[in-house]
């Protein structure tokens, strides 16, 4: 009996070919364990369904019989195995060295490198600064309130660019020497649980200190939620676009507690609150312990987006930013962010699991977190957007501040 063939990986991105040149299917790895990007003919995309883990060489060389119309097709299979495994996206032992070797160097690293830079904004310092500058022209002026924390989208800043300079236009020069708690979706990490890490961050403008005190003391308390050194850092936006709003503003002279919040998936599908899983609860208690006694020496940064809907994400139907049924998603959005303003964290989190958060609100961990860390901050809704990503899927985000 033939060895089944490898699984394919799940955490790959599959995105239709944006060459009408070139059509196919377009796979890359937002991990990066690999740099490779394939691009698999429109004819071979139903070989893909063979490396499931259960079907064999067998079943793969009588697909390709069926698609070619040939018998003698043995190259055409080996071709498209050693492609695919050597960039790295079958479950075998070449991706096992990929991902050992990529986890080894982000944990061997001394730095947080810009992992975004040249793509979603300049690497150029100059070009950089100028870029944030045309954003923030007609910024709105400062919040009158003493600050707790501001929302913004981790959304490329291109696309959301107003909502980053309505949040980051309430921070005050008064602001720059607290240390910013930066709480970003952790789109690649594991539910349940926090990533951390004890690097600086880099951006163009320079290194940004962590406060390696309270990195170690939410390890030490919660170590059953932490995944310390978590080489999602390496590649998450969701904290980098932050810091790089901060560093534009104060300079990269300052201090970040850089959280990565995983979904708390378990109980938007089954129930209850996420506190129900004690390493969660024990994580939030000791981050709100910290919020107590540090007070208005933090301020809270969080990285979120709202819904996502659309083709690209998996819906049926169409999605236009502010058309047909985007506008009761919007009505929806605005209950959840009212809820967010109330700092009620159980009607937000009701709201959540309702259809399983049918609207895929992929910044409800960071918000749930700072909900359940900031009990008495109130919120005020500054700027709220659909944007299309794409031309049949759009993300909501907004830009809010909290004050106590």
């Amino acid at each position: 009996m033939s060895t089944p063939l490898p699984r394919l990986r799940l955490s790959l991105d599959f995105v239709p070919s944006p060459d009408p040149q070139s059509p196919g299917l377009l796979i890359r790895d937002p991990f990066r364990f690999s740099d490779s990007m394939l691009l698999i003919p429109p004819q071979l995309v139903p070989c893909l369904a063979c490396f499931d883990g259960e079907q064999t060489s067998l079943d793969l060389r009588s697909s390709l019989v069926q698609i070619t119309g040939e018998i003698q097709v043995g190259d055409l299979e080996k071709h498209l195995y050693d492609a695919l495994s050597e960039a790295g996206f079958l479950e075998d032992e070449k991706f096992d060295q990929l991902r050992s070797t990529r986890i080894n160097e982000f944990a061997a690293a001394p730095k947080r490198e810009a992992s975004h830079a040249g793509s979603a904004y300049p690497n150029d310092p100059d070009e950089a600064r100028q870029t944030l500058a045309e954003y923030m022209q007609e910024a709105p002026q400062p919040s009158s309130d003493s600050l707790v924390g501001i929302a913004a989208p981790h959304v490329s800043p291109f696309g959301g660019w107003e909502c980053y300079r309505d949040a980051y236009a309430a921070l005050r020069p008064a602001y720059r020497d607290r240390t910013f708690v930066v709480l970003g979706t952790s789109h690649y990490g594991e539910p349940d649980k926090f990533g951390l890490t004890r690097k600086p961050f880099v951006t163009p403008f320079g290194e940004s200190e962590t406060e390696l005190s309270l990195v170690d003391e939410l390890a030490k308390a919660a170590p059953g939620a932490v995944r310390m050194e978590d080489y999602c850092h390496a590649v998450e936006h969701s904290i980098e676009f932050q810091v790089l709003f901060l560093q534009y503003i104060y300079g990269p002279d300052i201090k970040i507690l850089p959280i990565l919040c995983g979904s708390f998936a378990r109980s938007i599908h089954y129930g209850g609150k996420p506190e129900a899983n004690q390493d969660v609860a024990r994580f939030l208690g000791a981050l709100g312990d910290i919020a107590a006694r540090e007070g208005n020496r933090m301020l809270w940064v969080l990285g979120v987006d709202m819904a996502h809907m659309g083709r690209r994400y998996g819906d049926s139907e169409i999605a236009r930013a502010n058309e047909g049924g985007m506008a009761a998603v919007e009505t929806r959005d605005r209950a959840r962010i009212e809820s967010l303003g109330k700092s009620d964290a159980d009607g937000f989190w009701g709201q959540v699991q309702e259809n399983r958060d049918d609207l895929k609100w992929c910044g409800s961990a960071p918000i749930y977190t700072f909900l359940k860390s900031t009990p008495s901050a109130r919120g005020d809704l500054r700027r709220y957007q659909q944007w299309n990503i794409d031309e049949q899927s759009i993300v909501s985000f907004a830009a809010m501040t909290f004050h106590s």
